[in-house]
């Protein structure tokens, strides 16, 4: 898509044009739509979990996984969502949401691979519901999805662990993770009808997760070219990571500063990457048993099997 046509303009704000060219070039189309298509309507009320990102007080980008019996998502509309936060009173990602702020949705079936994602702001909240006015809707690829079987768990409800290092516990689970999540905002300034909140999926190999004391490096596998999430991080390079043990249904929600590395030779071979992004940790907590749902398997998909890891 030429970048300097009127419809990439409305599609994508400067920092995302910015990175299509960066990486060589942008879609040749986007289906992002400002309504949800019923079939996507239909897929998130069938969900029983979802991920969102925000940002807290100070402008950091937060990211979390909400949960609940399927139904607890609703879309009364094509321009709207509702989720029941009776099951969220816990997290302290939803206790910082207020009317009129961004949020990034993520909704994936991970017994199928499919995945659709929707931006947008906050009509409403109060303790039983959070409403969503959608700016953005469109849908992403199975590709780099695992899939895993879904159980039902009764919730631990411990204490969070906060800290500003990673701790062993912490490092043990991005060590043997193949799936993460990362929130990024575009940041103060004018960014047009594109400005806001994403949250996007990121799987790999076991351990495709990089760790060298508080820096995560995290490989940059070929997509749908839109490049929401390094757009963002171009204009906004804050953001948050989220990792789930799937096996207990942990959380560990992590916020730090980003450097994206455009030049994939710069780090030496890693089958599969286009780019890399670094995230150095400034803050993050960990909060055991926080999602009832429990998975099992984690069969790899066929693109996640051609990718390489770190010697």
């Amino acid at each position: 898509m030429n970048p300097d046509t009127p419809l990439a303009s409305a599609l994508f704000h400067d920092g995302e044009l910015l990175a299509q060219e960066l990486a060589g070039g942008g879609p040749r189309g986007a289906a992002i739509r400002e309504f949800m298509p019923d079939q996507h309507r239909a897929f998130f009320a069938a969900l029983p979990f979802l991920f969102l990102g925000a940002t807290d007080a100070d402008g950091w980008p937060v990211a979390t996984m909400l949960a609940g019996p399927p139904g607890f998502i609703a879309s009364p509309d094509p321009h709207g969502l509702q989720i029941d936060l009776h099951a969220q009173a816990a997290d302290p990602v939803v206790a910082g949401l207020t009317p009129h702020s961004q949020v990034g949705l993520l909704g994936i079936d991970l017994g199928t691979r499919r995945r659709n994602r929707v931006n947008g702001t906050v009509a409403a909240i109060d303790h039983h519901r959070l409403e969503i006015a959608v700016t953005q809707s469109f849908g992403n690829c199975p590709r780099y999805i695992q899939m895993r079987e879904i159980r039902e768990a009764p919730p631990a409800r411990m204490a969070a662990t906060h800290f500003t290092a990673l701790d062993a516990r912490s490092r043990d689970l991005i060590a043997g993770a193949d799936t993460c999540f990362v929130a990024t905002a575009s940041g103060a300034g004018s960014a047009g009808n594109a400005a806001g909140v994403d949250i996007s999926h990121r799987g790999g190999r076991p351990g495709f997760v990089r760790i060298d004391g508080n820096t995560l490096t995290v490989p940059d596998f070929s997509g749908n070219r839109y490049f929401n999430t390094l757009g963002n991080l171009v204009r906004e390079p804050r953001a948050a990571m989220l990792f789930v043990d799937f096996s207990n249904g942990d959380l560990l929600q992590l916020q730090g500063t980003t450097e994206i590395v455009w030049d994939a030779a710069a780090l030496g071979e890693f089958a599969g990457a286009e780019r890399f992004w670094r995230f150095q940790v400034v803050r993050g907590w960990y909060r055991p048993g926080a999602v009832p749902l429990r998975w099992s398997g984690g069969t790899l998909s066929p693109a996640t099997e051609r990718t390489g890891v770190w010697g």
